[in-house]
C-alpha cells in the first residue's frame, strides 16, 4: 500500500515523501479501513514544521488524524463493526467518553500514525459510524474540525435558540460552528479579511459579518451589532493575537471557547475583562468519541453537509498543503486518497 510519511527530523513541506508499505492485518479487536479520503487541519502544517507539541517528529510519521473510510477486514472479537461498514476515525485513542483520564490519550497524525494511507488499522473503539448522508469527503472532515466546533458550542456552551455566537475567520472549525450555531436556532456574527468569504458565510446564515482588516477594531462592531450587549459565545481560534478583542465582545455570564492559535502565541491576555464580566474561558481540545457520535447523528437527522472548499488527489496531498496554508480556504481542504 501507499502511504505518505512525514519523516523524522522533519522541518519543511518538501521533506514529506510517499513510501510503498505492507498492507496491515488487523488483530482480534482491529478494524481494517480502506481510506478513501482525508482532510487538513491546522495542526499538521505546524507537525510538518516542527513547530507542534514535542517539537520535531521523532519517528517517520504517516500524517493526518481526520480520515474516512470502508472496512474491509475486521478481527474475530470486533462486534460494533462489519466489512462493507464506513467509518470515520476518532481523533484520541481510547478515550469514548467522559472526561479525559490522567494519563495520556495518543492522538493520531501525531504522536501515533494518522489517516493519509490507502490503508489504516483502528482498533474497534477508535472509530466511528460515517453519517449516511455524506461522502468520503465530507466524512473526513468530523474528526477534528467538526469534534471540536460540537464540543465548543454543543456541549460547554449549551447553544440554544435566540442566544449569539461570534466565529473568528473561515476556517474548518469556524464553518462547522456557524453550521451548528444556525442548527441550533442561534444568531452568528462571523468574521473574516475576505468580503467573498464573508458572503459565503451569509449565505450560510451569518447574519453579522466583519472584515477585519477594514474594521480592525472588530470588537466595537460586534458591540454595535449586539446593541452594546456583547454576543453570548465566542468560538475563539485565534488565541492571544485575538483574545483581548474577544474579551470585550462576549456579553455578561458569556462564555468564550478557546481553541487555537492561528492569530499567534503573542497578545494581551489580561483577564480582567473576562472577571468583570463574570464571564468565562473555556479549553477546548477536540473530544471523545461520544461527542463524535452525537454529532454524527445530528449531522445525519438534519441533512446537514460539512463544508468541502476544495478536494486534491492522493499524489497532490503537498498541493492541498500548501492551498490550505495559503488561507484561501472556506471550511476544509480535502485529500481524496
Amino acid at each position: 500500500m501507499k502511504a505518505w510519511i512525514v519523516p523524522k527530523d522533519c522541518e519543511k513541506l518538501e521533506q514529506l515523501r510517499i513510501d510503498e508499505r505492507s498492507t496491515p492485518t488487523p488483530g482480534p479487536t482491529q478494524i481494517l479501513a480502506r481510506m478513501r479520503a482525508a482532510s487538513l487541519n491546522y495542526r499538521d502544517q505546524l507537525i510538518v514544521t516542527g513547530g507542534y507539541f514535542g517539537g520535531k517528529t521523532q519517528r517517520d510519521l504517516v500524517p493526518l488524524s481526520d480520515g474516512a473510510g470502508e472496512v474491509v477486514a475486521a478481527g474475530s472479537e470486533v462486534t460494533r463493526f462489519k466489512v462493507g461498514d464506513r467509518i470515520v476515525s476518532t481523533f484520541f485513542q481510547n478515550w469514548v467518553d467522559g472526561p479525559p483520564a490522567p494519563e495520556a490519550r495518543p492522538a493520531i497524525g501525531a504522536p501515533m500514525d494518522g489517516v493519509l494511507a490507502e490503508y489504516v488499522l483502528f482498533d474497534q473503539r477508535d472509530a466511528a459510524a460515517m453519517p449516511s448522508n455524506l461522502s468520503f469527503e465530507e466524512g473526513a472532515t468530523l474528526t477534528c474540525a467538526g469534534v471540536t466546533a460540537w464540543h465548543a458550542l454543543m456541549i460547554v456552551c449549551g447553544v440554544k435558540p435566540g442566544d449569539s455566537v461570534l466565529v473568528l475567520g473561515t476556517g474548518g472549525v469556524s464553518v462547522f460552528a456557524l453550521q451548528f450555531a444556525r442548527a441550533a436556532g442561534a444568531r452568528v456574527i462571523m468574521t473574516s479579511s475576505s468580503d467573498e468569504k464573508l458572503e459565503r458565510g451569509r449565505a450560510l446564515g451569518a447574519t453579522g459579518i466583519i472584515n477585519y482588516k477594514r474594521t480592525p477594531e472588530w470588537d466595537k462592531e460586534v458591540l454595535k451589532l449586539t446593541n452594546d450587549l456583547g454576543v453570548n459565545y465566542v468560538v475563539e481560534v485565534g488565541g492571544p493575537g485575538t483574545l483581548a478583542k474577544s474579551m470585550q465582545s462576549v456579553a455578561y455570564a458569556g462564555r468564550i471557547a478557546l481553541i487555537g492559535v492561528l492569530a499567534g502565541f503573542q497578545g494581551d491576555t489580561n483577564p480582567h475583562p473576562v472577571m468583570r464580566k463574570g464571564a468565562s474561558l473555556h479549553g477546548i481540545f477536540v473530544g471523545n468519541r461520544a461527542m463524535l457520535e452525537r454529532m454524527n447523528a445530528a449531522i445525519e437527522v438534519n441533512g446537514m453537509n460539512p463544508v468541502v472548499d476544495k478536494v486534491f488527489a492522493f499524489d497532490e496531498a503537498l498541493d492541498a498543503y500548501r492551498y490550505q496554508h495559503s488561507g484561501a480556504h472556506f471550511g476544509k481542504v480535502v485529500i481524496r486518497i
